[in-house]
């Protein structure tokens, strides 16, 4: 059973040192991307909204789990050719292994500007 945590802060420290320091890189990247992403913990991860879900992390025992949609999946298939993903809307980054920034921007600017689409048409 995996503990419960009441903060993104807490998530991030029940990991070994090295970890946290990949787990924060991702944190600021994302929040970075724009200042408006709330920061929330649910379904026991660190999740971000902007005018809805938005996208979620989640450390596993080998890489960090990236939780987008199918359609970021689809649209960025090209760039994550060297990371495991499904289909569905799951990229893996080995832990250890360097971020790709840039690319990671880039996916949470797209899943931004679904959103604001998604929004505009309800």
């Amino acid at each position: 059973m995996q503990p419960k945590f009441l903060t993104v802060d807490e998530y991030i420290a029940s990991y070994p040192n090295d970890i946290q320091a990949q787990l924060n890189e991702l944190r600021t990247i994302i929040k970075n991307t724009s200042p408006e992403i709330e920061e929330k913990l649910s379904w026991g991860a660190p999740t971000y909204y902007y005018h809805g879900y938005l996208l979620q992390f989640a450390c596993g025992k080998k890489h960090l789990g990236f939780y987008t949609t199918p359609t970021t999946i689809k649209y960025f298939q090209e760039e994550l050719k060297p990371y495991k993903t499904n289909a569905k809307n799951t990229t893996q980054f080995p832990l250890g292994n360097e971020l790709p920034k840039a690319l990671i921007e880039k996916m949470v600017l797209f899943r931004i500007k679904e959103n604001l689409e998604t929004m505009k048409k309800e």
